[in-house]
């Protein structure tokens, strides 16, 4: 009979961290402290507007620094009615969803291009894109209102949304490159043996894997654009389609004392970008995180 052999317990692993010391526990504990400091710092501004939004015009001015005395929608209803910031939502939405589809089509496309297909001057290319990333907006947008004015491009959806996606195309070429470069080569040569064609595996096999990615940048150039004062202030000069970040500049002229309406006006242009963002943060977060290790 065959002897039976016993596999020794495996030994007991040390601790993975040695015991902090007490210099170490306090500048621990004092990074901690700046931390939350400078949280309760940036997070105050945005408490105060909504406490400020939703108080009485009466308890605006006798306490206006005071969080959450009173509620009233009285406020939101005047800056919606009043200061028609109903409108300046849809016209925001109609500058920003599609100039940030067609920032997210053309980097994907550009990053995938520079990435994966050689072609000559592809490096010079990239270069040129790059530069565009160093230049800025202030320096073109004098003779760029001259030719959106004489392609009859001013006051026009389509005008500005092309300069707002003019503006984030070269980050997001440079963005998605990253992406695109650390995918593994042999998926694209097992397609091609398989007889997909390059549009399909762009498609079918390189998209889905760089989806954090995509999401990452569709998230930022949403903000970017929605957020964006000048370009509308500068292109839309009539003031069709005005969005709520120059709404919100024209509810402010004769109304530095009525600071109620111009919190609640606030706080209908900041809402929407706060709710996106939060509830994408898992996903900007690995976009960036994976960019970074990408990059």
């Amino acid at each position: 009979m065959a002897a039976t052999t016993t596999t020794p317990a495996p030994a007991r692993t040390a601790p993975l961290q040695a015991e902090l010391t007490p210099r170490a526990r306090a500048r621990l504990a004092g990074k901690h402290a700046l931390l939350i400091a400078l949280s309760l710092l940036m997070l105050f501004p945005l408490v105060l507007t909504i406490s400020t939004a939703f108080k009485t015009e009466q308890d605006v001015q006798v306490n206006p620094f005071g969080l959450f005395s009173s509620f009233s929608t009285e406020n939101i209803v005047t800056a919606w009615t009043v200061g028609g910031f109903g409108g300046y939502v849809l016209n925001s939405l109609l500058l920003t969803v599609p100039s940030t589809l067609i920032v997210l089509a053309l980097s994907t496309m550009g990053g995938y291009a520079f990435a994966r297909l050689p072609f000559p001057g592809r490096d010079l290319a990239f270069y040129v894109v790059v530069v565009g990333l160093l230049v800025p907006f202030f320096t073109y947008m004098i003779p760029l209102y001259f030719q959106l004015r004489g392609m009859g491009m001013l006051d026009s959806l389509v005008g500005v949304n092309l300069v707002l996606a003019s503006t984030g195309v070269s980050f997001g070429t440079f963005f998605m490159r990253a992406f695109f470069s650390d995918l593994p080569v042999e998926l694209a040569q097992a397609a091609r043996m398989d007889g997909a064609s390059e549009w399909q595996i762009f498609t079918r096999v390189m998209l889905p894997l760089v989806t954090s990615g995509m999401g990452a940048l569709a998230v930022f150039t949403f903000l970017q654009n929605w957020n964006n004062f000048l370009v509308p202030l500068i292109y839309m000069p009539g003031g069709d389609y005005r969005p709520l970040t120059t709404g919100l500049y024209l509810f402010l002229g004769g109304r530095s004392i009525d600071i109620g309406p111009l919190a609640a006006g606030t706080l209908i242009t900041i809402l929407p970008v706060v709710v996106l963002f939060v509830a994408l943060q898992k996903q900007v977060t690995q976009g960036l995180v994976s960019g970074a290790v990408k990059g």
